[in-house]
Order: C-alpha cells, then structure tokens, then sequence
C-alpha cells in the first residue's frame, strides 16, 4: 500500500461526502508476502480519523523471534492486529489471536444487554465478556487448543520451528536463484515465488503438470501481469532433503515444457484466498 495514494484516495472520499471508515495494511500479503508501510499508514489514517486494522494472518508469526520483529514496525499505532495461529503456528484451524489499542471502542459497538444475558459479575466491569468482541454471540473455545501448543512447545520451541521453517524457504529460493531457465521473483520470509522464463503460459502449464503429479503443491497469483508460482514452506514435517526433492521434481517437470506449449484453459491465475 503507498501511503501517498492512500492519502489521496480518502482526502477524494471525504471530498465526495464518504467517510473513511477503516483501512486494512497487510503484514505478509497472500500473493507474495510483501509488508506494508504501517507506521506511514498508520500517520495518515490519524489525518483521517479511520480505523488502522493490520492483518498479519500468515507473518505474524515470524514475530515470535527477535530477529523478525521489524515485520511488525509501526503496528503500535494500529487499532487492531491479528494473526492466524492456524497457519504458521501449529496450531489446528481455525484460530485467530486479535489484539485492540482500544477494546472499550470494540465492545460498545458489540454490546448487547437482554435481561437473560445480565449478571452481577458482568455488570461489576471485572470479568471480560468475549460475547462482545465479535459479531456472533457465542464461539468454541478455541483458545484452549493454542494454550495446548504453548505449553507444548514454549516460547523456545516455536521459535525454532519458525527459523527451521525460514532456512528451508532460503534454501528453495537458492535453488530458484541458481537454476537455468527459472527466475525468483520474491522471497519473503517462508514464501518463495518463482516462475518459468519466457511467456505466462510456460509457468501455468509447470503448475498444472506438477499438480498431476500429486507429490507437491504449489499455487498461483499473478504480479504485474507476470503469472508466478508460490511455495509455501511451513509444514513441521519439511526438512532440507524434501525441499531439495521438490525442486528436482520441478526441474524434471519444466525440462519437458517446450517454448509454444499452449496453456490449459481450466487454470486460474488467481491465489486462493488464505493459501498458505
């Protein structure tokens, strides 16, 4: 997100009579992981007077170790943050953690007081009612299951499987980089997006045969235009050999690929949303 057309776009909207409700900065899009300028955002979006929400869904969990921290500059200044532990965390689907500058500004649009819902306790102010940070009025209890993995693991061992899973994606991204005929387009933190060089189609048809191969998956987005692969390293159960067999699999895959060989209508270029 640029800032300066960020800027532009709600100086138009409040021109226009709209009100700049909320904006969205992303720390790790899904297409390629690229990390906003939050502290920038976060300046005019203060100008603005909109809501600053940060959705750190897969990278956030990098922050669990020092040395990745710097993903998360300028979130101090967000309304409200949230990361999808299912994702990066080992931690079963779903389960989202969610911090708020401000949960009195959450909850009193959430509130609702029905008789039946009274209570002393709740009335005293000194037990927090989840029921009024979400839309629905009741959830699972899906706390627990991200309780299991910290006591499980602790701070040391997530950190751990975080920076194993970081050394395998700097070494897929290795293997991109000195491979010819391929070109890595980007690689943040454990995603790695590489294409085929040459025109689009070359790319996709890579794609559809690997997944016809049922052994890895891989899945497309596309950047400027370019139609581009995403590898997603973050599974515990990855280690540098299977990185090294996948990527011999697509080099075998993409020697077979000629220069004119058309693409399959059925694919799509667009990424799933939460692909991981």
């Amino acid at each position: 997100m640029d800032p300066r057309a960020l800027r532009e776009q709600l100086a138009a909207d409040r021109a226009a009579g709209v009100v700049p409700a909320i904006v969205v900065a992303s720390v790790g899009t899904t297409g390629t992981c690229a990390i906003d300028p939050v502290a920038d955002i976060a300046v005019v979006c203060r100008e603005f007077g909109a809501w600053l929400h940060v959705d750190a869904a897969y990278a956030g969990s990098a922050a669990v170790c020092p040395e990745n921290r710097w993903i998360n500059e300028g979130v101090e200044h967000a309304d409200s943050y949230a990361v999808n532990c299912h994702k990066w965390l080992l931690t079963g689907p779903p389960c989202d953690a969610m911090w708020v500058a401000d949960r009195h500004s959450l909850t009193a649009a959430m509130d609702i007081c029905p008789p039946f819902l009274r209570n002393q306790a709740s009335e005293s102010g000194d037990v927090t009612d989840f029921r009024d940070w979400q839309v629905p009025l009741m959830h699972p209890f899906r706390a627990l299951k991200l309780w299991f993995v910290l006591r499980t693991h602790g701070v040391e061992g997530l950190r751990a499987h975080i920076r194993e899973q970081l050394s395998h994606a700097a070494l897929l991204a290795d293997l991109v980089r000195d491979s010819p005929g391929f070109e890595l387009v980007s690689h943040s933190l454990g995603l790695v997006c590489f294409r085929l060089t040459g025109d689009n189609a070359r790319t996709e048809c890579l794609r559809n045969d690997l997944d016809a191969t049922h052994q890895i998956l891989v899945t497309p987005t596309t950047v400027d235009g370019r139609y581009i692969l995403r590898a997603a390293l973050g599974s515990r159960l990855a280690s540098q050999t299977s990185v090294r067999n996948a990527w011999a699999l697509v080099r075998e895959i993409a020697a077979t690929i000629p220069d004119n060989r058309p693409a399959s209508s059925e694919s799509s270029p667009t990424t799933p949303v939460g692909a991981r």
